[in-house]
């Protein structure tokens, strides 16, 4: 079969948009695929000319700087990219404030999978999060009564949108079972998260005089990080610990300037360190360093990135025992020291049973080394071609019954006038 060529339609480091870094991390392992010829980013403008290929794989990888956040005209450009560039496969990259946070942007942005299936292209559609198991308020969208009603109304509009692509991938098999249920589809497959990538085993046995304690992500909505900041300060009250707080990433954008206010709010808090945004490159060493990764989560919004690569580094978790991650754990095989969302003091708790009891946090630490092992983003890849050489060969086969009824039809037409010329 002719090697694939795929557009991935998502956010692509340099850009800070959502989803970048599982974009990045696909497309790494995706251009050392036999079965794939050919992958073009249709990014978000991130100011990277359109020239620009990404070497150090059996392909290269062509940039097109198509959508931008917020704009009106992405589902247009989005549109006319895939007409211009004709390939095989449209791999959408979602969550639902992809396109913008802007109501009218956020929506349009929404439709390309299910008109790029229209225009008779292949359109698959990653998509990470679905509205029924959105806290709406603890996500920082609205608390009004009324809002919920209508952006679960909405969300259920926009779900059905999106089901018009010939496949919807989720990572949850919660999601695959209200799919199925709620929206009777027939075409939504399960594709894990996967690991990012699975460095060497790490030495699970260092100890450090001075523990770290991090955080990663974007804050301010459902992840926020007063709660572990005061926690490591009821540690340190407890023990003789030296521990640095770490808080690595960057404001949600529905809460643009949170970080900031933290740290003006902590500020005579010691040892307390704010990195901004981490850097690709720079994402090992944050992970390295530290001893345990805590998720101060009030509730989740789908799978965790943030999970996988602390199990891809070898580290113990501090999870909230809630929802969506919970399953996540559970289904892939993470462990963690668990805590109540919202409660300080068993958070505190975990935090200090981890620091304290060095046989714990390392049999934590290497299960969850193993769990990442077992979903290497390499395998992940595998799962999406099968499901593509289903599509495209479905797409074949269509298309070859079309012109064998096209011959069939033309044939019929043509019999009763054979006929008459044979009885003249």
């Amino acid at each position: 079969m002719k090697p694939l060529k795929i557009a991935l339609v998502t956010t692509y480091p340099p850009s800070k948009g959502s989803l970048n870094e599982y974009a990045y991390h696909l497309v790494q392992q995706m251009k050392h695929k036999d079965e794939i010829g050919e992958i073009v980013i249709l990014s978000d403008q991130i100011g990277q000319d359109e020239s620009f290929k990404e070497e150090n794989g059996r392909i290269q990888v062509r940039f097109r700087e198509t959508w931008k956040f917020n704009s009106l005209f992405n589902l247009w450009n989005i549109l006319k990219a895939i007409r211009q560039e004709k390939p095989d496969i449209v791999l959408y990259n979602l969550q639902f404030l992809t396109f913008g946070d802007k109501k009218i942007q956020a929506t349009l942005g929404l439709f390309a999978p299910f008109l790029t299936r229209l225009m008779g292209v292949v359109s698959v559609a990653l998509l990470h999060n679905i509205t029924e198991t959105v806290d709406l308020e603890s996500a920082g969208i609205t608390k009004n009564p009324l809002l919920k009603k209508f952006y679960a109304l909405t969300g259920t509009i926009l779900t059905r949108i999106i089901l018009g692509a010939n496949l919807v991938a989720v990572t949850i098999p919660k999601y695959v079972k209200i799919l199925e249920d709620k929206y009777k589809a027939d075409n939504v497959a399960l594709i894990p998260h996967g690991s990012f990538e699975l460095p060497a085993m790490p030495d699970f046995d260092t100890v450090n005089k001075t523990k770290k304690v991090m955080t990663f992500g974007k804050f301010g909505t459902y992840k926020l990080v007063e709660p572990m900041i005061e926690a490591v300060e009821i540690v340190r009250q407890r023990t003789d610990l030296e521990i640095e707080a770490v808080i690595a990433g960057t404001d949600s954008p529905n809460r643009k300037g949170y970080l900031d206010g933290v740290k003006e709010q902590y500020s005579h808090v010691k040892g307390l360190r704010f990195t901004g945004y981490v850097e690709e490159e720079d994402v090992p060493v944050i992970f390295g360093e530290s001893d345990v990764c805590v998720f101060p989560y009030s509730s989740t919004t789908g799978s965790s990135g943030v999970l996988h690569q602390a199990g891809s580094y070898g580290k113990a978790a501090i999870l909230p025992n809630i929802g969506d991650l919970k399953a996540l754990v559970e289904e892939e095989g993470y462990n963690g020291a668990f805590f109540k969302p919202g409660d300080v003091e068993d958070l505190a708790d975990a935090i200090e049973e981890l620091l304290t009891n060095d046989d714990k946090r390392n049999t934590i630490a290497r299960q969850n080394y193993s769990a990442a092992a077992g979903l290497p983003m390499s395998d992940i890849v595998d799962w999406y071609l099968i499901h593509f050489t289903i599509l495209t060969q479905r797409k074949r086969n269509r298309k070859s019954m079309g012109q064998k009824l096209r011959e069939v039809g033309t044939a019929v037409s043509f019999s009763p006038r054979k006929a008459l010329r044979r009885a003249s």
